[in-house]
């Protein structure tokens, strides 16, 4: 059975697994042992902490197999963002150039480095193996964090976020990188993700251009990536989207993925889940209504949720389901059809 539950220090070396596997893809889940340790535990004491208002708590989940004990995916959330550390992002905006004299006057594109997203709070870390890329996982491990929010809504910020990955090729090279950071950092585009990713972020601010950049004179490539994501990544800007995200014409300041927003009351998940009590039987007897929902517990540190096909209106699980979840008879689950 496959189940989402907050990482434990248990974790560390699946975790590590799929940071090796995700080819240095994701900032957030850098090939770094110390820093896996850390997102653990700042994960464990921000499920220990009594939230009033958000702050700089991280949460993040695992996909695992409890036949196999085997961690097949990973997401996360941040409470906000750019509290402590900068968090940077490119603004397409237009720049005016006018000549009275001459009667021109110019709309220009322009990248500019901004932190307008400070205090929001963000959606992060998505991953699944490749063994278990399936849509019903990827709502799994994606939704169910979503669920969570839904039932701590006080430990979230009123904006959320979410950044997907830029186009890049083969070689995992992203063309705006290349027109664009390369010349200001002298890395390649994995370093300078790797170097984000453990927090050394003091040299973004250092060599990063601070006047707007002037998007006509990137190359070809690199402007038609502008705000685009891989194709590998369509399937999760789906979700979002249907989720009620939308890109507002913010971009990640390396590959220029897109960065969607919403507001975080407002996301489909969290206004759409709905506490039910349910009932426990051996095997639930069918009663032809059943369809495809995520079902989670309401607790804090000992979160559970998992994929199963239940009626709505009479939620009934069988005795494994509700072990997995910690529930128990006439115990009030959180429901969510997929």
């Amino acid at each position: 059975m496959l189940v989402v539950r907050p990482v434990n220090f248990a974790d560390l070396a699946g975790l590590e697994r799929l940071a090796v596997i995700s080819g240095g893809s994701m900032t957030t889940l850098p090939a770094n042992r110390d820093h896996i340790g850390e997102l653990i535990n700042r994960t464990q004491q921000s499920l220990r902490k009594s939230v009033e208002m958000p702050g700089e708590e991280s949460y993040h989940f695992v996909l695992t197999d409890t036949d196999t004990g085997e961690i097949l995916g990973v997401s996360g959330i941040d409470a906000t963002v750019g509290i402590t550390t900068p968090f940077y992002s490119y603004r397409i905006d237009e720049v005016i150039h006018a000549s009275s004299e001459l009667q021109i006057h110019n709309k220009v594109p322009a990248l500019h480095l901004c932190q307008d997203y400070t205090g929001a709070a963000r959606l992060c870390t998505l991953f699944l193996d490749q063994q278990a890329r399936t849509a019903e996982n990827l709502q799994l491990i994606s939704r169910a964090r979503m669920m969570f929010i839904a039932r701590q809504p006080q430990r979230f910020a009123s904006r959320i976020i979410t950044e997907l990955q830029g186009v890049a090729d083969e070689n995992h090279q992203s063309p705006f990188w290349e027109s664009l950071g390369r010349h200001f950092f002298s890395m390649d585009f994995t370093k300078a993700n790797y170097l984000t990713g453990i927090n050394s972020k003091g040299f973004i601010a250092d060599l990063m251009p601070h006047y707007p950049v002037y998007v006509p004179m990137l190359s070809p490539a690199a402007k038609a990536a502008l705000g685009k994501t891989r194709p590998d990544q369509q399937p999760v800007l789906d979700l979002l989207e249907n989720e009620g995200f939308r890109f507002r014409n913010y971009v990640d300041i390396f590959d220029a993925g897109p960065t969607l927003e919403s507001r975080t009351d407002d996301i489909r998940s969290v206004r759409a889940s709905n506490s039910q009590p349910v009932q426990i039987a051996a095997e639930p007897a069918p009663t032809g209504n059943e369809i495809p929902m995520l079902i989670s517990n309401q607790q804090l540190g000992e979160f559970r949720c998992l994929l199963a096909e239940i009626d709505p209106q009479h939620p009934a699980l069988t005795a494994e389901q509700a072990q997995q979840l910690q529930l128990n008879n006439g115990d009030e689950a959180l429901l969510l059809a997929v």
